[in-house]
């Protein structure tokens, strides 16, 4: 349903005096960049943290708090977009960086942590028999999509739309000039006649799936049981490979979301959190495919990568998955998250306000509309218009979440920062309840 003009006139008269306070409230952001301009382009290099009139700069980050260059306090509710799971300078995390630190940083060699780290991981994971490290979420799909197209010997890939894995995997509506080249099929997610059609009409030329058992970027959107199962199930009729891009949703159970749904996949690719908060990504899967990188065979494929086992990472990794987010802590903190998230729902459907937050365990979004959003394309049929309004009123109020309306715990908050949420949000939904009208 679209919005009536006047509404449309209203909010964004309210985005434009909204973004005239952060300016007057942020001069030092504004400097740093202008300066940055001049070598970077916009200021920036990295697209997903700009936003209007201009993004702020942070200078420290203790717990879940960051302050700024105009030392504004925030509860930081964006996470690094998952990574930063551990919060802002865990001690168990600092204390396996300094050790390692004292060792030397670039060696040259291999290390006792990597393969240390690779059993925590392969022990947590159930589809991951054999895991490969990289240095980001990206690369770990590139390999994980590029193995998956050699072990096959076919060349087509299938994505969702609304899907992200990576800087060279954007599939938002209008999709991204700089994709990686490879034949792509285009499915919708939580579409199962669809995507069954598809899959089955591309037979034994298509190499493999590739899919978010939920869309994190998307805007937290679940993959049904249904939709999955049927993946796995016309992937294997085809002799494609099934690949869980669980660079974001690893972090949702113990084992994943393939532990929680019993799914399994051929593939996974991992990152963020899993590094410690570092630079790191992982890709792994069944025995005969991740194998193929073994160098002592004679067919070995190559894999290489100058920090893709670097002791920070390694370290860092080790450290948190093995004494911070054990099996027992992941349960507990993902419950905490659905409590959240539940209590925000409630209290849009308590304001009469055309909002929702989707999402699973400590990863939720932020959506202006009722009715079931099982895709991009639900999701895109909200009032999306109002999210800058959002970013900024809660900036405003100290809360700092995804400006496209993501937002993300870490095992460093605490029922407080919960709660100053909480009271922004019921801000947001009362002082704008002229413009939260049905949707």
């Amino acid at each position: 349903m679209s919005a009536p003009a006047t509404a449309n006139t209203d909010i964004a008269s309210a985005i434009a005096e909204a973004q005239a306070r952060f300016t007057a409230a942020n001069p030092n952001s504004q400097a740093q960049l202008e300066k940055a301009a001049k070598v970077l382009p916009g200021g920036n290099t990295r697209t997903v943290l700009f936003y209007p009139p201009f993004p702020l700069t942070m200078t420290r980050g203790e717990g879940c708090h960051l302050w700024d260059l105009d030392d504004h306090q925030y509860v930081d509710f964006l996470g690094e977009y998952t990574a930063g799971l551990y919060g802002h300078s865990n001690p168990i995390i600092r204390a396996a960086i300094d050790r390692a630190l004292n060792n030397g940083i670039v060696m040259g060699g291999q290390n006792r942590a990597e393969a240390d780290l690779a059993a925590a991981i392969v022990d947590r994971f159930p589809a991951i028999d054999r895991i490969r490290f990289t240095n980001s979420g990206t690369e770990a799909n590139l390999m994980a999509v590029s193995a998956a197209r050699a072990f096959t010997q076919r060349d087509k890939v299938m994505v969702m739309s609304g899907g992200y894995h990576g800087g060279v995997f954007y599939f938002a509506p209008g999709g991204s000039p700089l994709n990686a080249p490879f034949p792509y099929v285009m499915g919708t997610y939580n579409d199962v006649e669809v995507c069954r059609g598809l899959i089955r009409e591309q037979g034994s030329e298509l190499a493999c799936v590739i899919v978010e058992p939920m869309q994190g970027g998307g805007g937290c959107i679940q993959g049904t049981p249904e939709f999955l199962s049927m993946l796995r199930e016309e992937t294997k009729n085809a002799g494609a490979l099934l690949i869980f891009d669980e660079v974001m949703t690893s972090r949702l159970g113990p084992g994943g979301l393939q532990g929680l749904t019993g799914i399994m996949p051929d593939l996974t690719s991992l990152g963020k959190y899993v590094g410690g908060g570092m630079s790191f990504g992982a890709f792994g899967g069944r025995v005969d495919i991740i194998d193929r990188f073994d160098p002592r065979r004679d067919d070995a494929w190559p894999h290489a990568g100058t920090f893709n086992n670097n002791v920070l990472t390694m370290n860092a990794g080790l450290a948190g998955m093995t004494k911070i987010y054990t099996a027992d802590v992941a349960e507990s903190f993902n419950a905490r998250g659905d409590a959240l998230r539940n209590s925000l729902n409630a209290m849009a459907q308590k304001n009469g306000a055309a909002m929702q937050f989707t999402g699973r365990g400590s990863m939720m979004a932020v959506h202006f509309r009722h009715g079931d959003i099982r895709n991009v394309e639900d999701a895109t049929a909200g009032r999306n218009e109002l999210r800058p309004l959002l970013h900024m009123d809660l900036v405003a109020q100290g809360i700092y979440p995804a400006a496209r309306g993501m937002f993300t715990m870490s095992l460093a908050h605490t029922e407080k920062s919960f709660a100053a949420l909480e009271a922004a949000m019921e801000e947001f939904m009362v002082s704008r309840a002229s413009l939260l009208g049905a949707a």
